[in-house]
């Protein structure tokens, strides 16, 4: 008997605390009436107006330089993927793929850079060399009041075979207008004093000293002693022709 009363009992425990939770789980209904909420355009006005809220989707045309970029990358992905397989790279080396055009791109931007630098590093070298020796506002004072052939050795001492070569060009110009073959003027150009040149031998001559003279002065290139002694026989040949016609 009190055995079974003792079930009874823990029976009882166990469902009252069931009924308990389930009361607490009863639906609850609301109540309150409904009502409708009004949205203006006024209400709608600032977002119309931020632009984190504007999801329009606007299509740009792609520039050369887009359409070029993904060309290129996509011609360089193919020329990968066939060279190590018919299947698309992945992980890391699909992302070094993407960025290998940029990386192409600006090697050949630093190459260029560099060239250009050096070419006017050294051109601007050779200017400053020569430019406090020889102006073409001495040229005057040169051809008319100096011993143009005492200026060819003292460039020469000085191992300036560029500026002797200027000098040998100023002298034939004194020269050929001291035999009254060219008139002299300092706004002329070399073009206009072979025009002057009747004479057909002497016209082709002084225009072959007049490309080299050029070539080696306004060209900046720098000339070592073996070029100048080559250069010099031209020179020297053509005051020996110009003592002929004196």
């Amino acid at each position: 008997m009190i055995k079974r009363l003792s079930i009874l009992l823990l029976f009882g425990v166990l469902v009252c605390p069931l009924g308990a939770q389930q009361d607490s789980t009863l639906i609850q209904y609301d109540t309150e009436n409904l009502r409708l909420q009004q949205i203006t355009d006024e209400d709608l006005l600032p977002y119309r107006e931020d632009p984190h809220f504007d999801y329009e989707i606007v299509k740009t045309k792609l520039t050369w330089w887009e359409n070029f970029k993904t060309w290129f990358g996509n011609l360089v992905l193919r020329f990968f993927e066939w060279l190590f397989g018919g299947e698309k790279a992945m992980g890391y080396f699909a992302n070094f793929l993407r960025v290998l055009p940029y990386l192409l791109i600006g090697i050949l931007l630093f190459l260029l850079i560099k060239f250009f630098l050096n070419v006017n590093a050294r051109a601007l070298l050779y200017s400053k060399t020569n430019e406090p020796v020889v102006s073409l506002s001495e040229e005057e004072q040169i051809i008319k009041h100096e011993d143009i052939d005492q200026l060819i050795q003292n460039a020469l001492k000085e191992k300036n075979y560029r500026l002797a070569i200027r000098y040998y060009y100023l002298l034939i110009l004194k020269q050929l207008s001291h035999q009254q073959l060219i008139t002299w003027e300092i706004q002329k150009t070399n073009d206009d004093y072979i025009a002057e040149l009747k004479k057909g031998e002497l016209k082709t001559t002084f225009g072959h000293i007049t490309w080299l003279y050029d070539y080696i002065w306004y060209g900046d290139f720098p000339i070592d002693e073996s070029k100048y002694r080559q250069a010099e026989l031209k020179f020297t040949a053509l005051r020996k022709t110009l003592d002929t016609h004196g």
